[in-house]
């Protein structure tokens, strides 16, 4: 068992989106940064379309590179950085994810590569076959499925690469290690989902402790090292979660890189653990041997072979299971004329069936466990790791902005909790000088409101601007003096939005959306006013998440605990127009869009009017949610054919 030791450097990083030769630049500086650790790495690993940023969409068309291309580009950036650095471009290999072009198809690719040295060369290309198009996800609308699946050989061992998706199925793990894999790498852009505590000692999302335990699993099945590579960054609010990671072969985790942070994190490890992980559980060796047998029953699955039912009857009563000459052994149960259980008479089936009565009487009893309907199926907790959760959306604006090429925020602050987080982690992510809060009261607003605004600001040390639409509302509604108090409400919520944008010119500042998921599931805001602004942090948020995301960020009390309310009609709240409380609409709310029908909520406890009231308003509002329906008569139609994610 010879001490082999492979350094391996893991990098997440934050590509451009849609910015090939920028991205490519990147990389080649990061692999010069790479090339100068020491010990030196013997493989760089980076994430899956680290030369393009993911959710490009119908980006990918423009993106899409030859595997050749790639590797002459990224050579080229490597080589000018080590040597504007002052060192000499050693030979590095790489694996890198970006968008391909082969043989006039599209893929999503990762390639291994060698660069610097004498000349690049490439060592092995593979297109990922498993494309998610569900949830977040519509990637086989944009690429095609890559069919094969094999292990390399490097000038250390033997590796493997998977690409995202690839090593949620145990499949693809396995024909990687039976085809000599000594290191599989995972190159993935891994959106993070999932803010509730959890009891793991995995740092960050849930979907992170999700992942570590997918490559521990492939790496202990298998007795293989396993190095997961993650972007970090957010694409169109999707924040990627970082935390790569580098699995031995018993499972256990040897690295991890930050959650959410950009870093370059080397690790050495000894290939000689894998003989001793194999050797003290040689579950691949198993496999190798079965696998004969296992592809029959594949093959016997595929073809929809029935099932053959074969067993031995029951043995009667008092014969032996040991092995007899030919001519003492009784006559099959099946040849006429032998006595059997099945050709006995009935009162000896009976007795040959009934348990032995001592045995009976003289049984322990055994506790018994029953489940619940109600204990079982959840959805998500509505609680959340505050912590976790601020750190997520400081980041989402920090990068929102420098993605828009803002460095000032605008908020429009109401007094109310939902602006108050907004100014809160505004201030956190940019600095409370690079945001301006803005109070935009109408003559009828509460006085209170006008206060608890300014506790914010003065809190915050935020620059504040206070706009009376007083003038502007009263001139138009002069003309309807008929305007009932909602169409009077929509007025004042479209002004303050018509205020907030043109601010935003003015002071080059980008405007901050407020509205939190209960309220936008239940279209409770003006159209084309509350939820116009192109950033918004809390939107994904049910209320009474965002109220206890308030009290960690330190709101005045005074703001978290008041009843919630528009301010548009004077004494009208929020919960009064509902009809039912935030904490008990969350509650449904979550248990609806998790898959859940009304009448299963109602098995499970919940008032049956309650239920319907939150379906009715989430099924009547769906167009609140949605842009303008406009008439297609081409087939490049914006927003269906031609599709660019808004931040590329």
């Amino acid at each position: 068992m010879t001490h082999r030791p492979l350094t391996i450097a893991l990098v997440q990083f934050r590509p451009v989106k849609g910015e090939y030769e920028a991205n490519v630049a990147r990389i080649g500086a990061l692999l010069a940064d790479c090339a100068a650790l020491s010990p030196r790495p013997d493989v760089v690993q980076l994430p899956e379309t680290a030369a393009s940023g993911y959710f490009v969409e119908g980006g990918v068309r423009e993106l899409a590179v030859t595997a050749g291309t790639l590797a002459r580009d990224v050579d080229a950036a490597y080589r000018a950085a080590a040597q504007a650095a002052g060192r000499a471009p050693d030979a590095l290999d790489v694996v890198v994810g970006f968008y391909e072009v082969w043989q006039d198809t599209l893929y999503n690719s990762a390639l291994y590569l060698t660069v610097g040295g004498e000349a690049w060369t490439i060592g092995h290309v593979h297109r990922k076959h498993f494309l998610p198009t569900y949830g977040l996800f519509d990637e086989e609308r944009f690429v095609e499925r890559g069919l094969d699946l094999r292990a390399f050989d490097t000038p250390w061992g033997r590796a493997a690469i998977l690409v995202c998706e690839d090593a949620w199925h145990s499949l693809t793990g396995t024909i990687a290690a039976l085809d000599g894999a000594q290191v599989v790498f995972v190159s993935a852009a891994a959106p993070a989902r999932g803010v509730w505590p959890r009891g793991d000692d995995v740092p960050g999302p849930a979907s992170v402790a999700r992942w570590e335990r997918l490559v521990r699993d492939i790496a202990e099945e298998h007795g293989v090292f396993v190095a997961l590579t993650n972007l970090v960054g957010s694409e169109g609010g999707k924040a990627f979660g970082g935390s790569s990671t580098v699995c031995g072969p018993k499972g256990d985790v040897r690295v991890r890189a930050p959650v959410f942070a950009e870093a370059i994190v080397s690790i050495t490890v000894d290939l000689g653990d894998l003989t001793r992980a194999r050797a003290d559980s040689p579950l691949l060796n198993d496999l190798r041997v079965a696998m004969p047998h296992l592809l029959r029953m594949v093959d016997a699955v595929q073809r929809s072979v029935p099932v053959r039912l074969a067993y031995d009857p029951p043995t009667p009563k008092g014969e032996s299971h040991g092995l007899v000459h030919a001519d003492e052994r009784a006559p099959h149960p099946a040849t006429p004329g032998a006595e059997s259980a099945r050709g006995a008479p009935p009162e000896t089936q009976h007795r040959a069936a009934a348990p032995d009565a001592p045995h009976r009487a003289d049984a322990a009893r055994i506790a018994v466990t029953q489940v619940a309907l109600a204990d079982h199926g959840h959805p998500p907790s509505l609680d959340v790791d505050p912590a976790l959760l601020e750190a997520w959306l400081v980041a989402f604006l920090r990068d929102e902005l420098a993605r828009r090429g803002f460095r000032k925020a605008i908020v429009g602050c109401s007094g109310g909790v939902d602006s108050a987080v907004t100014c809160f982690l505004a201030a956190r992510a940019l600095g409370p000088e690079h945001v301006v809060a803005v109070r935009m009261p109408y003559r009828t607003s509460s006085p209170e409101s006008l206060a608890h605004a300014q506790l914010v600001i003065d809190a915050l040390g935020l620059e504040g601007r206070t706009v009376d639409i007083s003038p502007a509302v009263d001139g138009y509604l002069a003309s309807a003096p008929d305007a009932d108090p909602s169409r009077r409400g929509n007025v004042m919520a479209r002004l303050r939005m018509i205020t907030l944008f043109d601010l935003s010119a003015a002071l080059r500042a980008l405007p901050l959306g407020t509205g939190n998921k209960t309220e936008r599931l239940f279209g409770y805001f003006t159209w084309h006013a509350d939820d116009s602004p192109p950033v918004n942090p809390l939107g994904d948020l049910f209320k009474t998440q965002v109220w206890a995301l308030a009290r960690h960020l330190g709101v005045p009390d005074v703001i978290v605990e008041k009843p919630a309310s528009a301010d548009l009609i004077a004494g009208q709240t929020d919960e009064g127009d509902f009809g039912i409380s935030y904490q008990q609409a969350d509650r449904i709310l979550n248990w609806l869009l998790t898959g859940h029908r009304p009448e299963e909520l109602v098995a499970r406890g919940f008032a049956a009017a309650d239920v319907e009231r939150v379906r009715k308003r989430v099924a009547g509002t769906h167009w609140k949610r949605r842009l303008p329906a406009v008439a297609m008569v081409s087939p490049t139609a914006i927003g269906e054919a031609y599709l660019r994610p808004v931040d590329y």
